[in-house]
């Protein structure tokens, strides 16, 4: 049974195989409420959840708004294209400004590592109960994108009940930017407490050896990280956070580290890909690979990520105190 308090959800740092499980099961149960006719319930009605997001964002976001809105939750949407940061305010006052509109939750998504923890902070000092969920902050964390992973993993293994057990001893290799990527950082906090098999590869300059510190197996080589490998997670080469010259070109990146069909034959006999978007198609994977729901998990995850994460503002609006329907 969970013991924590899920007020804040920053980091994945600090969950526990429990909190993993409670993940999955309570997003179980959105999940078969976004299956009815009426996919609404009255979980956070009276609640406002504001989705601050000082980095651009598609899916997240949407997946944010739409979770928040299935949970009858009333929601307020910043981008800071039209705030008033661009006449100096900063991003602290931003947040006390929707303190003040009466915000309950805040999913905060910025480009530097720490924002997140920052605004959290703040608004505990200040005495309020209002909760900070992390949408992904630099080359930190993204916990609701490893969350809706864990759960698209599990319902693989086993669809109609799913358990973060499940997992122990699968071998999950992730490939690509690593060095980058906040998705494989909490990824690696939730894989490796569940007990997985977990293989990182990519390029050395993609992949730092600290990275060995989170007790998982570092390749250089994707062929031999590849063998009898249960899952693979592809990840997305950031050259917006490139600034030096990491990998000669994208065609040589996806020759010697691009997942297709023909290198699938040294993994498991029903190994399965996933992505957590968006895809340089042709670059990290290929695109018929991709399409193909007999070896894709893609589409799957991002169905998933509205149920994961209601489960997550749920958990939060239930930690507040006051009574959830």
């Amino acid at each position: 049974m969970s013991t924590r308090n899920w007020r804040h959800v920053i980091s994945l740092e600090d969950f526990t195989a429990e909190d993993y499980e409670l993940v999955v099961q309570t997003t179980c149960s959105f999940r078969e409420v976004l299956s009815r006719r009426n996919k609404k319930v009255p979980t956070l009605q009276g609640k406002v959840v504001a989705n601050l997001f000082f980095e651009p964002s598609t899916r997240t976001r949407n997946s944010f708004e739409l979770a928040a809105k299935r949970l009858s939750a009333d929601t307020l949407n910043f981008a800071p294209g039209s705030s008033s940061l661009s006449k100096g305010e900063t991003i602290l006052d931003t947040a006390r400004t929707f303190l003040a509109m009466g915000t309950d939750i805040m999913v905060v998504r910025h480009q530097a590592s720490g924002v997140p923890q920052a605004i959290a902070q703040d608004m505990d000092n200040l005495g309020g109960t209002v909760g900070v969920l992390n949408a992904g902050d630099g080359k930190h964390e993204h916990p609701s994108q490893a969350l809706l992973d864990l759960f698209t993993l599990t319902t693989y293994l086993n669809l109609n009940y799913p358990s973060a057990s499940e997992l122990k001893g699968k071998k999950i290799l992730i490939v690509g930017d690593i060095l980058h990527s906040r998705v494989a950082r909490s990824n690696l906090y939730c894989l490796v407490t569940l007990g997985a098999d977990v293989h990182l590869v990519a390029p050395p300059t993609l992949l730092p050896k600290e990275f060995s510190s989170y007790g998982v197996t570092i390749h250089h080589t994707l062929s031999t990280a590849l063998e009898d490998a249960d899952f693979i997670m592809t990840l997305r080469l950031q050259t917006e956070r490139m600034g030096q010259f990491l990998v000669p070109s994208l065609r040589e990146y996806h020759a010697q580290f691009g997942i297709n069909r023909d290198r699938l034959v040294k993994c498991s006999p029903n190994v399965q890909v996933l992505h957590p978007g968006p895809v340089n198609r042709g670059v990290e994977i290929s695109s018929d690979l991709m399409d193909d729901p007999r070896l894709s998990l893609i589409d799957k995850q991002v169905t998933n990520g509205v149920a994961t994460r209601m489960s997550l503002l749920y958990l939060m609006g239930a930690s507040s105190g006051d009574k959830i329907i």
